[in-house]
């Protein structure tokens, strides 16, 4: 993907997460995906393992809305940096993803965060 589509990759990607839309966000990855985050540090196989990580982390989570940075290509993928602002002004994140890619399906996501509010 050239610099462009990275970022237009990465903002519908995080549009997804914005929505809490697991069908749209599971699209983004492939069936044998791995996903980690700072609750899964031992990671999760596979899109349905996820996708049903996802639905209870968005029923146990108030609305947040993930803001795109930068992104960064690298071989096999991409590096991108965001902001996640929780509803109300609970907190504010910082976040950084690592995502390797097969063609445009997610096969390894790594996220790190760390919270800006005091």
């Amino acid at each position: 993907m050239t610099p462009d589509e990275i970022a237009a990759f990465n903002a519908d990607w995080l549009a997804a997460w914005t929505a809490k839309d697991v069908p749209r966000l599971v699209a983004f990855y492939a069936e044998d995906c791995l996903y980690k985050d700072p609750q899964t540090a031992a990671g999760l196989t596979g899109r349905a393992a996820l996708a049903g990580y996802l639905e209870g982390l968005f029923a146990a989570t108030p609305p947040i809305t993930y803001t795109p940075d930068e992104t960064w290509p690298i071989v096999g993928g991409f590096c991108g940096r965001w902001y996640a602002d929780v509803a109300g002004g609970a907190a504010r994140l910082r976040g950084f993803d690592l995502v390797i890619l097969r063609g445009r399906e997610i096969v390894l996501n790594e996220v790190y965060t760390h919270n800006l509010t005091a």
